[in-house]
C-alpha cells in the first residue's frame, strides 16, 4: 500500500479522535474563562480557562464571526473531558511549517527557529540560520504557498501549519491532511501596533511569554515615544506613497496600516478622508489632482539598480510634475536588499522613527533613515 496514502489515513483519524474526545461544544456547556486585556489588535482574543487556554480568530472580513478557535494544552498536562469547540493544539508547539517570511524573521526573535519544521517560498526566507539548514537538509522546503507540495508536507508531519488567510480561500488541500491550520491574519490590522500585538498570540504557540511580551512592550513604548513628539508639531508636510505601474497608481486607503504611520510620523496624507483599509487603484490624473502639492514622495520598489529622479522621469514623463520632484523630496526603499516586508510589520517603530525623521529632520537630527533614503539624480 501507497506509504503516503497510509501516512494521510493515520492523520485524519488521530484528528477525528481528538474532536470525538476532547471536544464539547460551547452550546452544550459553559466555560469559565478569564479573557485577556488585547490592546490595539481586533484580529484575536485570548482566554484563560481551567486546563486550557482558547484563541479566537476574528474573521477580517465578516468581524461578528470567528475565523477559527484553538484550544491550547500544555504538552506535560492531560486533555480535560470536556473542553470549549475548537481546534486542539499542544504546546508549545515544536515542529511547524511556516508559509510566511515575516513570520520566520518573528520566530527568529523569540528565539522559536528550532520549531520551524518546513518552509514555503524559501527563496523569499532571509533568516540566515533557516537558510543553513535548507542547505543541510535539515528544513524541509514545502515548495511555493500558492501550490505547496503535500507529499513533503506529510512528510513532515507538523504539529501545525501557519499561514496568512485570504479572503474566500479554503485550504482544501491542506485541511484534506488533517494537519491544524493556524490563520495568521495579522496582515490584516489597520493599526500599526495591533499588528504588533499578535507577537503576544505567537508567545502563546510556543512557550515564550514572558519573551514576547517584552518585545512587544519595548515595541510600544518606543512608537508611542516617537508619536509623541510629532503629535503637537504645527506644520506637517503632505506625503504621497508609491508610484504608477502599468495604467493604475495603488495608493493606501485613508484607514490603512500606511495611512496612520503617515498620521503619527506628523504628516497630512491626501486620501485621509477615504475609510478604505486596503489599496486604492487610481489613474495618474487622480493622483496629480489631490497629490501634485506633496511635499515628501515615498516610494517601495525591488530592482537591481537604485531608482533615480532621472529614472523615474524616464519611466513616466509627467512624474515630474510633482512638487516633491522639483524639490527633490522624493524618498525610495529598494527591496531588492532592504528587507524592510520582512522586519516593519512586527516592528512599526522602526519605519515610524525612518517616516518621523524625514518628515521632521530637526526633531531627530542625529538619527539616519535606514528604510528610505533620498533617491539620487
Amino acid at each position: 500500500m501507497n506509504k503516503t496514502f497510509i501516512h494521510i489515513a493515520s492523520i485524519l483519524l488521530t484528528t477525528l479522535l481528538f474532536i470525538g474526545c476532547s471536544n464539547t461544544s460551547q452550546d452544550e456547556k459553559e466555560f469559565d474563562e478569564t479573557e485577556l486585556d488585547i490592546e490595539y489588535a481586533q484580529g484575536f482574543r485570548l482566554a484563560q480557562g481551567e486546563g486550557y487556554r482558547r484563541i479566537d480568530i476574528i474573521n477580517p472580513w465578516d468581524t461578528t464571526a470567528l475565523l477559527r478557535s484553538y484550544i491550547l494544552i500544555d504538552k506535560d498536562d492531560s486533555i480535560p473531558q470536556q473542553l470549549p469547540s475548537g481546534t486542539l493544539l499542544r504546546t508549545p508547539l515544536s515542529n511547524t511549517l511556516i508559509f510566511s517570511s515575516v513570520h520566520c524573521s518573528l520566530m527568529r526573535e523569540l528565539q522559536c527557529l528550532d520549531a520551524i519544521g518546513g518552509i514555503c517560498d524559501s527563496e523569499y526566507v532571509y533568516v540566515e540560520e533557516l537558510q543553513q539548514r535548507l542547505a543541510t537538509g535539515n528544513l524541509t522546503d514545502a515548495g511555493y504557498s500558492t501550490s505547496p507540495n503535500i507529499e513533503q508536507i506529510i512528510e513532515l508531519n507538523p504539529e501545525a501549519i501557519l499561514l496568512s488567510p485570504f479572503e474566500n480561500t479554503r485550504h482544501e488541500r491542506l485541511v484534506n491532511t488533517g494537519i491544524p491550520i493556524i490563520e495568521c491574519a495579522d496582515y490584516m490590522e489597520t493599526s500599526p501596533l495591533g499588528r504588533a500585538e499578535w507577537i503576544r498570540l505567537f508567545g502563546w504557540l510556543y512557550g515564550c511569554e514572558a519573551l514576547a511580551d517584552s518585545l512587544y512592550n519595548n515595541i510600544k513604548s518606543d512608537y508611542t515615544a516617537i508619536q509623541q513628539r510629532t503629535a503637537n508639531i504645527e506644520s506637517k508636510p503632505l506625503v504621497i506613497t508609491e508610484r504608477r505601474i502599468g495604467q493604475v497608481w495603488y495608493v493606501p486607503g485613508g484607514n490603512s496600516y500606511m495611512a496612520h504611520l503617515l498620521s503619527d510620523a506628523g504628516a497630512r496624507y491626501p486620501w485621509s478622508d477615504n475609510n478604505n483599509t486596503g489599496s486604492i487603484p487610481l489613474s495618474f490624473e487622480n493622483v496629480l489632482e489631490r497629490g501634485q502639492g506633496a511635499d515628501f514622495w515615498l516610494i517601495k520598489y525591488h530592482a537591481n539598480n537604485d531608482l533615480t529622479y532621472q529614472a523615474l522621469k524616464e519611466e513616466y514623463t509627467p512624474n515630474s510634475r510633482f512638487n516633491a520632484f522639483e524639490q527633490k523630496h522624493i524618498y525610495g526603499c529598494n527591496t531588492q536588499y532592504i528587507r524592510y516586508y520582512e522586519e516593519t510589520p512586527f516592528h512599526p517603530e522602526r519605519l515610524l522613527q525612518d517616516l518621523a525623521a524625514i518628515f521632521h529632520p530637526s526633531l531627530f537630527e542625529t538619527y539616519i533613515p535606514f528604510y528610505f533614503k533620498a533617491l539620487d539624480e
